[in-house]
């Protein structure tokens, strides 16, 4: 397939969701880039965060674990829902009634300026390693199917792609970004579709027959029912749920655009809508990885994981239009979750790190100008980022960041639940050492648990090798903690604020 033609859709692609940041960014000011001046329309917010939700990692990765794992992880998906629920009727409510425009001013006002500063710490940490893993996994496939054969570096392909997010949200912020990334799920979900139709044809399949041939390949299985495994039913549906209640409910970049809408009613309805969406939208990737699993036995193609659809979609093995679909679909995959972190953590920096609503007196132009330097900076943390990752150049590098995200929403996931669930007082001065000591702690437990892992990673061997492993086989006999690693963080977080805290 050439090249050049990917490449035009590519920009073409481009040039459309400028017109759209053009378009949706007049007459933008700071409340328009923080929270979309509270006026979005609820159906695209919730349109749009399918895409956000998912990203390119789900675009890749979810229809490469068929082959190993069936259908478990719609075991996974469950647990969201459960979470969505949640989301919906505890803490939208919580930041309804404060009115917050960072939700983190929440722990402000609950337990002072300490804890504050350590949850908005927490989150731009987490979403700036999440979201740079996130987008060079896409701009990695880019590089290698489509730009490397026009002789365009990787360092380049990266700084154009992160500029190209500077001018469509430089702006207009939240406001554009509700617009832009309704457009972009809309292309992820067409592409999605196309790619299913297209390989059942291919198969010569129709719906039902697919399913029936997934069974007997023993591609459909859904209930994981080994509970010493990390993929047990129970822990994957608990561990779901708290993965969203951690990285939606309290992350700033997902829930900024569920306040930005009017009304608490509304709000609720999105996100009630986006959860529902997402059971049958995961549902068809896992469908679309089963039938590539399939096509690709057809044709004694031997390739699995995040490199199966790439593979397939972009190797001749499909038509050229199929190809240019999955471009399309990959990059509109990427952008929503790479525009709104960006956003997120402008947003986050401004308001809870400099404090830009709390210092009295300061212009709009002087406020405006600080967050641009802000934004322009996150873009350039954005770049160094994505590079490291090219340097070390592992695929599992995407594994790494999501464990380490059990460690970084875990503090949040304690500190809110302390807030909401008891009214006992905090010593602030101290909360930062609790958030601190507990994902040390859940560190040394993951590292007892998954020994075999740590030390293919850290390239372990000689005493280190052999504490661990007889660590392992003491402490747990066989037992795997799996996605339940942020729940455990949180539970550990908030026994140890109880130990700082005091009754009313």
């Amino acid at each position: 397939m050439s090249a050049p033609l990917l490449f035009s859709f590519v920009l073409g692609y481009f040039m459309l969701l400028l017109i759209v940041a053009w378009y949706t960014s007049r007459n933008a000011n700071n409340d328009s880039f923080f929270i979309g001046n509270k006026s979005s329309n609820w159906i695209l917010v919730a349109f749009g965060m399918i895409g956000t939700s998912l990203s390119g990692v789900t675009f890749v990765s979810v229809p490469g674990t068929v082959g190993s794992s069936g259908f478990q992880y719609y075991q996974v998906v469950l647990g969201y829902f459960l979470g969505y629920l949640v989301i919906a009727y505890v803490l939208l409510p919580l930041y309804y009634k404060m009115n917050l425009t960072s939700i983190y001013d929440y722990l402000h006002s609950r337990f002072g300026i300490v804890s504050y500063k350590t949850g908005a710490v927490y989150f731009i940490l987490s979403r700036t390693l999440g979201a740079t893993a996130r987008m060079y996994l896409v701009v990695n496939i880019l590089q290698i199917f489509v730009l490397d054969r026009m002789g365009i570096p990787f360092w380049l392909t990266a700084l154009i792609i992160l500029l190209l997010i500077l001018l469509y949200t430089f702006e207009g912020g939240v406001k554009t970004i509700v617009y832009t990334d309704t457009l972009q799920t809309s292309c992820m979900l067409i592409g999605l579709v196309v790619c299913i139709i297209a390989i059942l044809r291919m198969l010569q399949l129709d719906f039902s027959t697919a399913l029936i041939q997934l069974e007997k390949a023993n591609m459909s299985r859904l209930l994981n029912t080994d509970y010493q495994s990390s993929g047990f039913f129970l822990k994957q549906i608990i561990g779901g749920a708290f993965i969203t209640i951690a990285m939606t409910g309290l992350d700033q970049e997902m829930m900024q655009k569920n306040i930005s809408v009017r009304t608490l009613k509304d709000s609720q309805k999105n996100v009630i809508t986006l959860s529902i969406i997402l059971l049958i939208v995961n549902f068809l990737f896992l469908l679309m990885g089963g039938l590539l699993y399939l096509y690709a036995e057809t044709l004694q193609l031997n390739v699995k994981g995040d490199d199966l659809f790439p593979q397939i979609a972009l190797g001749n093995y499909l038509s050229a239009g199929i190809g240019i679909v999955f471009i399309i679909g990959l990059i509109s995959a990427l952008f929503p979750s790479a525009d709104g972190a960006l956003t997120a953590l402008t947003s986050s920096f401004c308001l809870d790190i400099l404090g830009l609503k709390r210092k009295q007196g300061l212009e709009e132009k002087a406020a405006k100008r600080i967050r641009l330097t802000v934004h322009l900076s996150l873009a350039i943390v954005f770049f160094l980022c994505v590079m490291i990752f090219k340097w070390i150049n592992d695929k599992s590098i995407i594994d790494v960041i999501l464990k380490l995200a059990g460690y970084t929403y875990g503090p949040l996931l304690g500190l809110f639940a302390f807030g909401i669930f008891t009214n006992r007082i905090l010593n602030d001065k101290k909360v930062w050492l609790v958030c601190i000591i507990a994902p040390l702690i859940v560190l040394g437990i993951d590292m007892v648990n998954n020994a075999d892992w740590f030390i293919k990673k850290l390239d372990l061997d000689g005493a280190w090798s052999q504490t661990l492993s007889s660590g392992s086989t003491f402490l747990f006999n066989g037992f795997r903690i799996g996605i339940e690693l942020l729940l455990i963080n949180g539970i550990i977080t908030f026994a140890g604020l109880w130990m700082i805290s005091s009754k009313k």
